[in-house]
Parts: structure tokens; C-alpha cells; sequence
């Protein structure tokens, strides 16, 4: 068995329009959110063997505030990466790795959890990720493979769904 976690990028900073989308950073409650998301990958015990990250800023900003002892491997494949591009990143380097933390964007990280968790392995952790996977949140799968090279659909059960506004009621919706 290997384990798969996502961490989607926290809240960007869409205050300078005329910053390129791969270059935006986060706003303040982005790196409230990424700094307290950190916190609860730490306190949820996965001990990450490798993290493959998007390059874009939001990310390395996320990653900084919230795993900033790790040293990500940053794969431009990543940035806005469709859920077979995630997949395939993931086969081509995680390597002999028992747990593989992906840190990148949305669709694509939503995506991942529709290819990997089949119709009878579904949950209310599955539930609550497919209506929406906010930013800076944190999942993770247990995978039914013994090597990364056979990570495909339906080998996969979510065991664990969390958002900032789950720990924080304050970093729930703006409106």
C-alpha cells in the first residue's frame, strides 16, 4: 500500500492585476491558512518521503509557511496540471517513496480525486472533497498498489479531508 496527499495552494493575492498568474502570491489569510494547514500535516503523523510541488509562487509560498523544514521537488508539469499529468508526475518520481505529498492547483487536484476513489470506495470524506476542494486544503488517499508505476484509476480511498475553515472557522467563506 502507498499513500497519495494533495495540498491544494492557499488563497492568492489578486491585488496587483497585473501580476502573472504563475507569479502571484498569497494574501494574508492565504498564509494564515497555509501556516495552519501545516500545522495539521505535521499533527496528522504522514511521514512524507518525498513532496512534489508546482512552481508557481502561490505554491512555494504555501509550502514555505507550511512545510518549511521539506524540500519539495518542483515540477513545471505541475502548474495547473490536469489529473493524468498529476498522476504521471507522480509515477515518474516517486520512486521507492512509501508517501508522496503533491502540493499544486485546482482542477486538476480535485480531479485527481475522482480518478483515483472508485464509485464502491466512496465516503463522506469523498463527499465532502467532491463538492469542493477549497484552497489550502489538505487530503489524503490510501492507495491499493505496491509500486508507484501502478498508479492508476480506482486504486484509491480517501481516508482524510480537511480546509482551514475546518480548524479555523474564521478562514471559512468570505461573503
Amino acid at each position: 500500500m502507498k499513500t497519495l496527499g494533495l495540498l491544494r495552494h492557499a488563497k492568492s493575492d489578486w491585488d496587483d492585476v497585473g501580476t502573472r498568474d504563475f507569479d502571484r502570491g498569497l494574501n494574508d489569510r492565504g498564509r494564515r491558512g497555509a501556516r495552519l494547514i501545516g500545522k495539521h500535516i505535521f499533527e496528522h503523523g504522514v511521514d512524507w518521503d518525498a513532496i512534489l510541488a508546482s512552481p508557481a509562487e502561490r505554491v512555494r509560498a504555501t509550502l514555505a509557511a507550511a512545510c518549511p523544514d521539506t524540500e519539495p521537488e518542483w515540477d513545471e508539469r505541475l502548474y495547473l496540471a490536469s489529473a493524468g499529468t498529476i498522476l504521471e508526475v507522480v509515477r515518474d518520481h516517486a520512486g521507492s517513496a512509501d508517501a508522496v505529498l503533491v502540493a499544486g492547483h485546482n482542477p486538476g487536484l480535485q480531479e485527481v480525486l475522482f480518478a483515483l476513489v472508485s464509485p464502491n470506495a466512496e465516503n463522506e470524506a469523498f463527499d465532502e472533497a467532491s463538492r469542493k476542494f477549497p484552497t489550502a486544503t489538505f487530503a489524503v488517499f490510501e492507495l491499493d498498489i505496491d509500486d508507484w508505476s501502478e498508479l492508476a484509476g480506482d486504486c484509491g480511498r480517501l481516508v482524510h479531508f480537511i480546509r482551514p475553515r475546518d480548524l479555523d472557522p474564521e478562514l471559512g467563506p468570505e461573503g
